[in-house]
């Protein structure tokens, strides 16, 4: 018996990464998935995972052109076009924040890496604390860059 009805064969399984390092002393584990419709991202301290932030990679406006420009690897702020939207999970102002200033980084790592992929990014972040510090932030962003 066929399966009909326009099924698409699609890779299994997703392709997936990991890494573990520190950051800003503490044991940070980062993963990634890539489903055909999506991408996940997981940041976790101490096996937690408590906010998860969406970010589309396809809301980019037909006259917004900074998907196209190319990157001189020295700018560090995330594509303007790009909207986090909490979907669950937040513990307070401060930490959704911070919360989608990653989860926008993110998307626009994977979004300058490759401008015609349309999927969303799910991000889901299990952080022990919220740290500030400009050097918590690069190396979060380093480590993160290990797995997209």
């Amino acid at each position: 018996m066929a399966i009909g009805g326009g099924v698409e064969p699609s890779p299994f399984p997703a392709a997936t990464k990991h890494a573990a390092g520190l950051v800003n002393g503490q044991e940070t584990d980062v993963s990634s998935v890539y489903f055909s419709d999506k991408i996940l991202i997981t940041i976790s301290q101490e096996g937690r995972l408590s906010q998860w932030i969406q970010v589309p990679l396809s809301s980019a406006s037909p006259t917004s052109f900074d998907t196209a420009l190319p990157a001189d690897g020295e700018d560090t702020l995330p594509l303007s076009h790009l909207t986090p939207k909490t979907l669950l999970g937040a513990g307070g102002d401060q930490r959704e924040v911070i919360g989608h200033l990653y989860a926008s980084q993110i998307a626009s790592l994977i979004a300058t890496r490759d401008p015609e992929d349309t999927r969303t990014v799910v991000v889901g972040f299990g952080l022990q604390k919220i740290d500030m510090e400009r050097e918590a932030f690069f190396d979060m962003l380093e480590l993160i860059q290990k797995v997209i």
